[in-house]
């Protein structure tokens, strides 16, 4: 009788970073246009903040736990609710329930989240190097932004929208660089040396 071959074939999976970056990257980018002083805040800017940086994120984070990786599902979850509190924040107030931060509050709240990604970044030191240029020029943006509000300097904030739009390019860059190689079973674009673990 002929044996049977029953070992079981994992299937592939979605790698769901691409998502995560994406929604990071373009959202970060938009509101960066804000913050240079380039675009004014509008619904646009909150819409892409509540679905594709925050909702979008959130879900890539989900993902990235069922893959084990808990990097990836910290920071997709955490930046995905850094966003969705960042639009309530802008339009709460606007509904009269709350009164607007002081900004002395949204500058704490804005170092808080520098402090966050300067954890991250020091992850990102055993991955590549467009990881490490996305989370250093995003704790140097969180910086900026929160002086800027703490030290009633808007200068700073002018400042940080330029840098930030460096950071949201980054992420899309490497959002890029993994969708084309999954695409083309090949690297196709560079992103650094990796720098796997060791056992």
């Amino acid at each position: 009788m002929a044996q049977t071959d029953l070992t079981l074939h994992t299937p592939l999976r979605a790698n769901p970073a691409p998502l995560g970056l994406m929604g990071f990257g373009m959202t970060t980018i938009l509101l960066n246009l804000h913050n240079a002083g380039l675009v004014p805040m509008g619904s646009a800017i909150l819409a892409m903040g509540l679905l594709f940086g925050g909702i979008a994120q959130i879900i890539a984070g989900i993902l990235e736990y069922d893959a084990g990786n808990t990097f990836g599902m910290t920071a997709f979850i955490s930046y995905g609710a850094f966003w969705l509190t960042l639009v309530a924040l802008i339009a709460m107030p606007h509904t009269g329930i709350v009164p607007a931060s002081s900004p002395a509050l949204v500058g704490s709240y804005l170092l808080l989240w520098g402090l966050f990604s300067f954890i991250l970044f020091l992850g990102t030191l055993r991955a590549t190097r467009a990881h490490q240029i996305i989370f250093g020029t995003l704790v140097i943006l969180f910086a900026l932004l929160g002086l800027g509000d703490l030290l009633g300097q808007p200068g700073l904030t002018v400042i940080a929208g330029y840098e930030g739009l460096v950071c949201g390019l980054s992420a899309v860059y490497l959002a890029a660089a993994e969708i084309l190689e999954a695409q083309f079973k090949c690297p196709v674009l560079p992103v650094g040396p990796y720098k796997p673990a060791t056992a």
